[in-house]
């Protein structure tokens, strides 16, 4: 028997491995898929910060650099814990040069710095968003929404899709006037959410960009709409059923 959500009964005499005692290879089986998908808030919001530094010279560059980063640090801390999670990524201080020729030489240096800050307090975000945009020569990217690793959210989906292929498998054995009687394997073939990607931001995401800008001061806070996140669960199981009378 085969169907068009590719749930499909097995009566050949293969493998038992894992089937109760009491079950025999004439047993007839059935094999189903379970799914589910769940649509829930955003627990995590994730902000990359680029803080960039120009100079005639490598230590002016780096000497710039050094102090916009700090000043960027020392604002993400400012909001205590409402930031998760704070790490310093890729640092690169590197020459720029004058177009190539027989008279190339060193024009100016730029250095750059990568920021990545983690909050579960969204009420805190939109403000600290925009003033690390207000400082000079620093990007803000994000915010990246998703759900903590460990978030009960995946253990809950996977659950609905084992309810989903005993409930399945039952109707099938329901169809022709038998029970089920054991359970075979249960294969988890891919349980996923919309995690955090990587830049570019995906699509709900908000982008916010300051090059150069000079500091406003009482810059309003951006207001912030959390991006839902799906929840995936699948798995195959197999279960044997009493031999029906056909």
């Amino acid at each position: 028997m085969t169907t068009d959500d590719h749930s499909s009964p097995d009566t050949g005499p293969g493998s038992t491995a894992g089937a109760k005692s009491g079950s025999t290879t004439a047993d007839p089986r059935v094999a189903v898929r379970g799914e589910a998908r769940l649509e829930v808030d955003p627990e995590i919001a994730r902000i990359t910060v680029t803080v960039t530094a120009r100079g005639r010279d490598r230590r002016t560059a780096l000497d710039d650099l050094t102090q916009r980063n700090n000043t960027a640090l020392q604002l993400i801390k400012s909001y205590g814990e409402a930031v998760e999670k704070l790490e310093t990524g890729n640092f690169a201080i590197s020459p720029q040069l004058t177009d190539k020729g027989k008279n190339e030489r060193v024009r100016a240096y730029q250095g750059r710095v990568l920021i990545t800050a983690e909050l579960g307090d969204f009420t805190a975000l939109g403000e600290l968003t925009t003033r690390l945009a207000d400082l000079e020569l620093t990007r803000v990217d994000g915010p990246y929404w998703a759900l903590r690793p460990d978030s009960p959210v995946h253990a809950q989906a996977r659950r609905q899709a084992v309810h989903e292929a005993v409930h399945r498998a039952r109707e099938y054995a329901d169809a022709l006037g038998s029970h089920l009687t054991s359970l075979i394997d249960i294969a988890d073939i891919g349980a996923n959410n919309g995690a955090l990607p990587p830049p570019p931001p995906p699509p709900g995401a908000m982008r916010a960009v300051s090059y150069g800008a000079p500091e406003m001061a009482g810059a309003p806070a951006l207001d912030l709409e959390p991006q839902r996140q799906t929840v995936y669960a699948n798995l195959n199981a197999r279960f044997t059923m009493a031999p029906p009378e056909l």
